[in-house]
């Protein structure tokens, strides 16, 4: 069983928001790895650029019989796939988790950059998560890689009156779903808490080992 773990964190985030992650994972037998990201000033292509020269330096040095697996945090998600989509290391990648990420784009995000384009200008990752810019990123699936959703749908954080339909409080629900991927789960839990929770890290475990979820 492959036990490292790259965990990627979201938009206005450091890895430290991932620590309760990592440690959630070490307690069940893992190895986690929190990379730090430049996921605010900067748009999506640059922080996934920096995670593309990170991880080449983390599978130079894995051994042959060694792969390790992905875990991204709603912007963290996208960084993953983009990376998926143009790495010549596939072949050293696992699996893939994506947690409460915007994969069509990000409702809060189009509402920032039509309303409040002076904010979208200085948080240019924000500006990225519009669903049109999303879509331009153009990130291509690769099947050697099986990916897994966990999102949530406890929308009671502020600004989820702004969202429509179903969401977590910041990222609608449909958009959190991934049509490549191989299963998902939906949890009772917001965006912000999600993945600081033992269960999540339980279902990634889950996921990881058997390439699903137990409903």
């Amino acid at each position: 069983m492959y036990k490292k773990v790259i965990l990627v964190h979201g938009f206005f985030k450091t890895n430290r928001d991932m620590m309760d992650l990592k440690k959630n994972l070490e307690k069940l037998g893992y190895q986690g790895i929190a990379l730090n990201l430049p996921l605010t000033f900067h748009e999506i292509q640059y922080g996934a650029k920096c995670f593309e020269n990170k991880m080449d330096k983390i599978l130079n040095n894995l051994s042959k019989e060694e792969k390790v697996s992905l875990v991204g945090h709603s912007t963290g998600g996208l960084i993953i796939r983009t990376f998926l989509s143009n790495t010549k290391q596939i072949n050293k990648i696992h699996r893939a988790i994506l947690i409460s990420t915007p994969n069509e784009g990000c409702q809060l995000a189009e509402l920032a950059d039509k309303k409040f384009p002076m904010m979208t200008s200085i948080f240019k990752t924000l500006k990225t998560l519009t669903p049109e810019n999303v879509e331009k990123l153009n990130i291509n699936h690769r099947k050697e890689v099986e990916i897994g959703v966990i999102a949530g749908n406890k929308s009671d954080l502020l600004l989820r009156k702004l969202i429509k339909g179903e969401n977590d409080g910041r990222v609608e629900l449909y958009s959190t779903q991934y049509e490549n991927s191989i299963d998902s789960i939906v949890l009772p839990l917001n965006h912000n808490e999600i993945h600081h929770q033992f269960l999540v890290a339980q279902l990634i475990d889950e996921f990881l080992r058997t390439g699903k979820f137990s409903k």
